[in-house]
């Protein structure tokens, strides 16, 4: 079953009076328990499909259904509450509150959310504290922001997406601004959420990262040019993985 769906997704931007049709027509599904990665070469959409089906940025035209509604005929305050309480977020760029420990970083979205308001900040903190244990980084949830390598702080950003147990995470090359071994645990730590039924989405640049998912769209100029589905992890190893969808991106002209 399907929990995200986008129906003809057009987005244009107009530069200098100029069209800039960075989405044309772009229809699909994403089922639920799927992590699924969006490829492709430099300026061919992936960020803006990523951002226009979660909501964050308005399409120009075409439909997303999301838990049984158009999001993209919501209003700003409804539509906000959506993204806070039922998905979560994941950015390359690893942005936090500078006056705000890790653990406080993480709790953030519960202290928000209209959901969460009859919940102790108590129970809040055990969740968070929860959160941080699972990742493996409670001993830093008490530091500055500025305390954590990046490996920590990317990891700190997935507990604090899943602070509000979203339906749907989505993330912008989430290891863009790693080294090799952090990048390695970070998604290890996506592909366990995955394993737990946290549907995922993500943008990457990256074929090492994109063979951990289940498929791969690759878009064009806009245009969803292919799709890759991945063999079953138990029937092949990681590095067969890897050399399969390199094969297939090769032959896209990747």
């Amino acid at each position: 079953m399907a929990i995200i769906e986008a129906k003809d997704l057009c987005k244009t931007y107009v530069v200098d009076k100029r069209q800039n049709n960075v989405l044309k027509n772009v229809s699909l599904k994403v089922e639920r328990g799927e992590m699924v990665a969006i490829m492709g070469p430099s300026g061919s959409g992936k960020s803006t499909l990523l951002y226009s089906i979660s909501g964050m940025d308005r399409a120009t035209s075409g439909e997303v259904i999301f838990d049984g509604k158009d999001i993209t005929k919501l209003g700003e305050s409804e539509l906000a509450d959506i993204r806070l309480d039922k998905m979560g977020f994941i950015f390359q760029q690893m942005f936090m509150m500078k006056n705000l420990s890790i653990l406080d970083n993480i709790m953030l979205p519960a202290v928000e959310s209209k959901k969460n308001a009859s919940e102790s900040r108590a129970d809040k903190q055990a969740r968070a504290e929860e959160l941080l244990r699972k990742l493996g980084i409670i001993e830093v949830a008490d530091n500055d922001i500025n305390e954590v390598s990046g490996g920590q702080l990317q990891r700190a950003c997935i507990a604090r997406s899943m602070m509000n147990s979203p339906e749907i995470l989505f993330a912008d090359e989430p290891t863009g601004a790693l080294n090799r071994q952090s990048s390695s645990e970070v998604m290890d730590e996506l592909c366990k959420l995955n394993a737990e039924g946290t549907t995922i989405m993500m943008v990457t640049h990256d074929a090492k990262v994109a063979s951990k998912c289940s498929r791969v769209l690759y878009i064009v100029d806009g245009h969803i040019e292919g799709e890759y589905v991945s063999p079953a992890a138990n029937t092949i190893s990681d590095k067969e993985r890897e050399r399969a969808l390199n094969n297939w991106l090769t032959d896209l002209g990747w």
